[in-house]
């Protein structure tokens, strides 16, 4: 198998920087042998860069980078919503993009990546507590406060710092396919994928101690995809009455709990066409989608691609 195109990856950390921010993918993306990824952290200029939480950071490369750079990773800092970076940041960043290079924030990168315009007319997302901050100050962006990320192609964000692991994870899952993405997780002792949005993390004015319940149905119901998984069952499993866990779920995760289900069944679908020959009939029926016309659809609807289309792309990916 030919070796894998490397891609070249810039984090550009920024004052205030946020360390677990800037590691995330600083140690996702790091070099080695089953990753073919380039990793350079850089900032405004070369040197001393102040961090946030009493760290800083001693880049040895400053703009430049962004010229080199496939992906550039803009990590959260501190006091964002204060004033946008240097002018000379928001042109190198745009410069990238144009270049096409793609941009990826982190938290409350997602200003950086607004101050240049490119999310304009574009969803995006920041950590919970500054979506409100990140609409009043950029209006032409469309905010969405509750998901993870938000992939609009050449520009990506993402919500709190943990946030940013489900970016990464997920920029690899385009690049490299699942079995890539869930080797990388393993490797960060992290969920694979998490489907929910960060409602979950927004405190309540009224705690609901429902949370720990709710993760247990949704080890349960990932055990068994093969097999009929109705609303009622999983309010069953929960304790809980349909209509209280329907409401509920949405509030912890984003997604009713069948959209739910079915994404997790399109995931398990994804891994079986990467690393098994099973045609598209028998994976449909292993991950409770009956039909390979079923399986079909609603693969089109999520992912914008075939079944046959996906496994011609990523069935070699972990070989």
């Amino acid at each position: 198998m030919p070796a894998l195109p490397l891609r070249r990856v810039a984090v550009l950390v920024l004052e205030g920087a946020k360390p677990l921010d800037v590691g995330i993918p600083a140690q996702v993306f790091t070099t080695r042998a089953s990753m073919p990824y380039e990793v350079r952290v850089c900032g405004p200029a070369p040197g001393l860069v102040t961090g946030g939480d009493g760290l800083s950071y001693h880049v040895a490369q400053g703009l430049d980078a962004l010229r080199w750079a496939d992906i550039v990773f803009v990590p959260g800092y501190r006091f964002p919503d204060r004033e946008d970076p240097p002018a000379a940041v928001v042109d190198a960043l745009a410069a990238a993009h144009d270049r096409g290079a793609r941009l990826a924030a982190i938290s409350t990168g997602a200003f950086a990546l607004a101050a240049t315009g490119l999310l304009d007319g574009r969803r995006a997302t920041t950590h919970w507590h500054y979506t409100k901050a990140l609409a009043a100050r950029h209006p032409a962006v469309r905010v969405d406060e509750n998901v993870l990320f938000v992939d609009e192609g050449s520009v990506l964000t993402s919500a709190g710092a943990a946030s940013g692991i489900d970016l990464c994870l997920h920029i690899l899952r385009g690049d490299l396919g699942v079995a890539a993405s869930n080797h990388a997780a393993r490797r960060l002792v992290a969920a694979p994928y998490r489907s929910g949005g960060q409602a979950q993390y927004v405190p309540r004015s009224v705690p609901e101690h429902l949370g720990e319940r709710f993760a247990a149905t949704r080890e349960w119901a990932l055990r068994r995809l093969g097999e009929p998984l109705t609303l009622a069952e999983l309010a069953r499993h929960a304790a809980v009455s349909p209509r209280t866990f329907s409401r509920r779920f949405v509030e912890d995760t984003g997604y009713t709990p069948m959209q739910w289900v079915m994404r997790a069944r399109i995931d398990a679908a994804r891994e079986l066409l990467e690393r098994s020959q099973r045609s598209v009939e028998q994976i449909a029926a292993d991950v409770g989608l009956g039909t390979g016309a079923n399986l079909r659809l609603h693969f089109q609807r999520i992912l914008g691609t075939t079944p046959s289309e996906y496994r011609r792309t990523f069935a070699e990916a972990d070989q």
